[in-house]
């Protein structure tokens, strides 16, 4: 069986849990954590970086440094995980989804500036399969009503927008070292910080609302409860194998980007026939080869593809149920008007394999999802 995803060591992540094991501290904020966060700062362009045990909890930490309240509202995509949502949620705030643009499949910044109400507080950008929201367009709301500007940076390390490199494009990032991503840790996360004034809430936050970051640094004689927070932050041996994956990112990606384009090269000819969507990265953007789709005609059409690519031992999952229509974003969030981008792109997207060992298994995927493709052409119709 080919798998959607499979998790892989690419250098010295054992070598590193032995050294961490033997250096004699397993809790966090320890040796690699530090070399973790260096080394994400200079991925990122960003001021500071906190390692955190998931990008949940980062968008987490972004809610409370962002001062939600009940009744507060947060404009983000309907189009994204449920993390996203439930930060918000979590504080008593309200998600307030819009529409997606059509060709990037990121946050919509016409839609994103129409739902600006008196309650809102910040925006939370999703970078869809890697390549960055508009973040100027963005960024020109949020100083004009003065939001936090969040990006949700899950899929996007390496990415670049305007020579840009995501996490720096916004007030705070967050970031997902989930074994899923092209940088893994099994779990784990980060938060970047761009705002200055932000960097030392953060750190309480992070640890349980104490100050304990200042006591290490011994800029106090001894730490105390000061804030609200979490322990947000991950054990020392996560770190230590997250720092072997950070320590080959270059490699990874150039491995990951270049199976992106094999599979670009290899639907092309569908695409010019109008028979599915392939990605392209927006205007002024580069991806990291997070993430390859295919744009099927409709949901048949999809479950057709999907049920094939079973049926050769190939996983191709379809992707992100829509939270303004999910029971929870029912609940804890609203739009103001119809989402149809969202719920058109959610019925037909599907998604291939991609991970760092694809290898030439990537031509066999390629073969079978033609055979379906070639045998179902353009203007088709297809029920399973």
């Amino acid at each position: 069986m080919i798998p959607f995803n499979k998790p892989a060591v690419v250098g010295q992540e054992f070598s590193f849990l032995q050294q961490a094991v033997d250096r004699g501290q397993l809790s966090g904020d320890g040796l690699f954590t530090k070399r973790c966060s260096e080394q994400i700062v200079a991925m990122t362009g960003a001021r500071a970086a906190l390692l955190t045990h998931s990008c949940t909890a980062a968008l987490e930490m972004a809610a409370i440094l962002a001062d939600l309240k009940p009744g507060d509202e947060v404009i983000m995509p309907s189009f994204t995980f449920v993390s996203t949502a439930n930060a918000v949620a979590l504080r008593g705030a309200v998600p307030v989804f819009v529409d997606i643009d059509q060709d990037s499949l990121n946050i919509d910044p016409d839609k994103t500036a129409a739902a600006v109400t008196s309650r809102t507080r910040a925006i939370f950008a999703v970078h869809y399969a890697g390549f960055p929201a508009d973040m100027d367009r963005l960024a020109e709301i949020a100083r004009a009503h003065d939001l936090l500007l969040v990006e949700d940076a899950a899929q996007a390390l390496g990415s670049t927008y305007k020579g840009r490199l995501a996490g720096s494009l916004g007030d705070l990032a967050a970031f997902s070292f989930h074994e899923t991503k092209n940088i893994i840790s099994g779990e784990g996360g980060a938060l970047t910080l761009n705002r200055g004034d932000l960097v030392e809430r953060a750190e309480i936050i992070r640890e349980k609302g104490t100050n304990r970051s200042r006591f290490l640094r011994g800029q106090v004689d001894k730490y105390t409860w000061v804030d609200i927070g979490s322990s947000f932050l991950p054990g020392e041996l996560i770190a230590a194998f997250l720092y072997g994956q950070l320590d080959q990112a270059e490699m990874i990606q150039h491995r990951r980007l270049a199976l992106f384009d094999h599979y670009a090269t290899a639907f092309d000819d569908l695409e010019q026939s109008g028979r599915v969507g392939l990605p392209h990265a927006p205007a002024d953007t580069t991806g990291n080869g997070h993430m390859f789709y295919l744009m099927m005609r409709d949901i048949d059409d999809r479950d057709g593809f999907i049920a094939h690519m079973r049926q050769a031992e190939i996983i191709t999952p379809f992707h992100y149920v829509p939270l303004h229509s999910a029971p929870a974003g029912l609940r804890y969030g609203r739009s103001d008007a119809a989402l149809p981008v969202t719920d058109d792109v959610s019925a037909r997207l599907v998604r291939l394999p991609m991970y760092f060992g694809l290898g030439q298994d990537i031509d066999r995927v390629i073969f079978v999802a033609r055979n379906y493709l070639m045998a179902k052409p353009a203007g088709a119709t297809w029920h399973i």
